[in-house]
């Protein structure tokens, strides 16, 4: 009798198994949104440098050295190596290996213990990311991780996970932390030797320690070598070569150069951010600033910091914080780069740049060097004197404070300021509102980033650019600034070496780079600044103190330009082959000695000056004033009361009268016009005398016990020869207009006028208080 057997329906057998595979995967799907992938590894911050050699590194919140290796420094030598040690179905399987699984279960049985494992690299992976005890539960979940991981990462994806932690004994994780801490060198360079023998560790990182037990090592590495040859996985000669390479690797330390930069950017950037610092250059500029801070602190200098842009990357390719970053006399941690500073006199290029180009001045220009005082605010120059007349050009090689001031008054304050805004001077932005005419001499905050990279924009033809730190900055930005024609004109002025600011002590010229430069020095000598540029490189330097102290012998000229050339000499020795070229905006033309302005018929002296073409002014030079004298020039007419004949006409210069009251306080003689026709009764208009002291609407506190008289001062026109001061509409005294008088005025509103021969009069009031001080 024959037994029949039981017909298969294929089709519901397949839709069955179709359902339950759609079922499987569904359930997969719900688990995996259930129970996500812990993916997120916290890697060491590494900051490269313009090579991609690591230059400095931190490690992870659970100090770990875990480095991020990334897909191209994974050599094919790298990925051959590892996938043939420990998975090579590893771009083959699905996460897991089924036949390494069955043959290690059947092996465990037969031995009663666990003598194999099937783990592949993704199952690897997956106990990394989720230490477990070791059991068949872990197992179980390792193997859904798995599943998930190939889901959800290419297998390339999965093998950088895996180089990235697996462990090498330590706090050492992953394939790049061992190869820095081991070998020095990027994981996509190490040789087939150095792969097999850092392959081999994992599995007995507390027993196989280089540098500690290297022998053995060696011979497992060895084995390992022997069996890539049987396997034909590399020539004869690979092989060779890699068992007679000797280990003598012991573990190293991570480099921390840059340090001020490289803890910037590990607060905000990548794990791996490369940077455009060009080491050697770096490690130079930080010997430089070192030792000659040493030299300094005999004086009590002890700090500085030095920033280097690449004009044409507009890169930042040298970044020094401080002389020393373990300095804690004098906060050596803190970075001098970004620390908010006094500019001193560094803005004035800026200033004259932005004047050229509103048509307001030339290089020839004259302007007047003499005491002002605007509304209370009286500027005075570095070294406490007065020029007189001055042209631009002179005012900015002295860096002389009043011109400027003037300057800045003439351009207005708010154009400025609305510049340095655009030039992203954050503490300029927040302040703006509270900064005025002293913001010109230093009076605002500034970082010595921000003014080398205003600087840059002089050696690109007035043209701004952000600086850039990384390859990957997506921060930079770009505008003109000022006008090619007004960048050539600073740059012809800041580049002559016949200044006050060149240092003393500074004599090696022979092969110095030709370069442009501006120095500055705060109020209270708290800052010196030295800031140069040529066509290659702009370097800004700044030196002192970061806790705030000054000292006196502190000074831009001698004591941060010595490093500037110092630095420049490192950098672009013996380098005069580029200089900046006389752009088409740019013309020359001749002007009047004695204004900077083109002749008029009564010039003689002329020289030749730069301007911008339907830019600067045109205005010819009216320094010369016609004016009906007596005929022993001492009574001078006006068109009402000139005689029919006796008189004669000459011309006298015009001089203003804060001018004319310097030349009187200097016993300098000059020819004034003669007092107005005392006969005339023509009140005249205009030109009524300016007070400068007391200032107008100011509060005046008087000690009762030490009473001091306020004094009486006022500029007047050039034709004036005595002026008459009331208090309170009561005649007190009268005298030259450069005379000086002293009052003692009473308690409360104080109304004080003054007037002059031509009956022009000027009314200020004034509050007084007499207080117990």
């Amino acid at each position: 009798m024959k037994l029949k057997l039981p017909r298969i329906n294929w089709k519901r057998l397949l839709i069955r198994t179709g359902i339950g595979i759609v079922g499987l995967f569904c359930l997969f799907v719900l688990a995996n949104w259930l129970f996500p992938l812990p993916d997120k590894v916290n890697y060491s911050r590494v900051i490269l440098d313009d090579r991609g050699e690591i230059m400095n590194a931190y490690l992870t919140p659970d100090e770990k050295w875990r480095m991020k290796t990334e897909l191209n420094e994974i050599s094919p030598l790298l990925r051959k190596t590892i996938v043939a040690k420990e998975d090579k179905y590893f771009y083959s399987h699905p996460g897991i290996n089924v036949v390494a699984v069955a043959r290690a279960a059947i092996m465990n049985l037969i031995r009663m213990k666990r003598t194999s494992g099937a783990s592949t690299i993704t199952m690897q992976v997956a106990r990394a990311l989720e230490p477990r005890p070791r059991n068949l539960w872990s197992k179980m979940v390792e193997t859904f991780r798995a599943f998930q991981l190939e889901w959800k990462y290419s297998k390339d994806e999965i093998l950088q996970m895996y180089l990235n932690l697996v462990p090498y004994g330590g706090n050492i994780e992953g394939v790049k932390a061992a190869s820095y801490l081991y070998f020095g060198k990027n994981p996509d360079h190490l040789s087939l030797a150095e792969i097999t023998a850092l392959s081999i560790i994992p599995n007995r990182p507390s027993s196989l320690v280089i540098g500690r037990s290297n022998g053995l090592i060696v011979e497992e590495r060895n084995r390992w070598l022997n069996k890539f040859a049987r396997d034909h996985l590399f020539s004869e000669k690979e092989i060779a070569d890699a068992l007679a390479e000797p280990l003598t690797a012991t573990r190293g330390v991570v480099p921390h150069h840059a340090p001020h930069l490289s803890y910037r950017l590990a607060r905000s950037g990548d794990v791996n951010t490369k940077t455009h610092i060009r080491l050697n250059t770096q490690l130079k500029t930080e010997k430089l600033v070192a030792d000659y801070i040493r030299s300094q602190r005999l004086q009590q200098i002890r700090n500085a910091a030095v920033v280097v842009i690449d004009n044409r990357t507009h890169q930042v390719i040298t970044y020094v914080g401080s002389a020393d970053f373990a300095d804690t006399t004098d906060g050596g941690q803190v970075d001098g780069v970004r620390a908010i500073r006094q500019p001193g006199s560094t803005l004035k290029p800026l200033l004259y740049a932005m004047c050229f180009d509103e048509g307001l001045l030339t290089p020839k220009t004259i302007l007047t060097d003499v005491p002002v005082n605007y509304e209370g605010y009286a500027p005075e120059n570095y070294d406490k004197k007065f020029n007189g007349y001055v042209t631009v050009e002179y005012a900015l090689e002295h860096s002389l404070n009043i011109p400027a001031v003037k300057s800045l008054k003439l351009l207005t304050a708010e154009k400025f300021i609305h510049k340095l805004v655009q030039c992203r001077f954050r503490q300029v932005q927040k302040d703006q509102r509270k900064l005025g005419l002293s913001l010109i001499l230093g009076g605002c905050g500034t970082t010595l980033e921000e003014l080398t990279a205003l600087f840059s924009a002089f050696s690109n033809e007035g043209k701004y650019y952000a600086p850039s730190f990384t390859s990957g900055d997506s921060s930079t930005q770009s505008f003109s600034m000022i006008s090619p024609a007004a960048a050539y004109m600073v740059n012809e002025i800041l580049s002559k070496v016949n200044r006050p600011d060149f240092p003393l002590n500074w004599t090696a010229t022979e092969r110095m780079p030709k370069i442009a430069w501006k120095t500055g020095t705060s109020y209270g000598r708290r800052d010196a600044w030295s800031i140069g540029y040529n066509k290659n490189y702009t370097i800004g330097v700044w030196t002192g103190n970061f806790s705030g102290v000054g000292v006196a012998a502190l000074s831009g000229a001698n004591t941060a330009t010595p490093l500037l050339f110092k630095i420049f000499n490192t950098l672009d020795y013996d380098n005069d082959r580029e200089w900046f070229n006389q752009p088409s905006d740019l013309d020359i033309r001749q002007v009047c000695s004695e204004t900077g302005l083109p002749p008029s018929d009564h010039c003689t002296n002329l020289v030749t000056d730069y301007f911008i073409p339907l830019l600067s002014a045109t205005q010819t030079c009216n320094n010369r004033q016609e004016v009906m004298v007596d005929a022993a020039e001492k009574i001078s007419y006006c068109r009402s009361c000139a005689p029919l004949a006796g008189y004669k006409k000459k011309m006298y210069k015009v001089i203003d009268p804060d001018m004319q009251g310097w030349l009187a306080d200097n016993h300098l003689p000059y020819e004034a016009i003669p007092p107005h026709n005392p006969d005339c009764q023509l009140i005249f208009k205009g030109n009524a005398p300016v007070i400068h002291s007391p200032v107008n609407g100011t509060e005046y506190l008087i000690s009762k016990k030490n009473p001091e008289p306020l004094q009486l001062m006022c500029k007047t026109a050039n034709d004036v020869s005595k002026v008459y001061w009331y208090i309170d509409n009561k005649f007190f005294k009268s005298g030259h207009p450069s005379e000086k008088q002293f009052f003692m005025p009473p308690d409360g509103p104080v109304k004080i006028s003054c007037t002059d021969d031509k009956g022009r009069n000027r009314d200020i009031k004034i509050m007084v208080k007499h207080v117990d001080l």
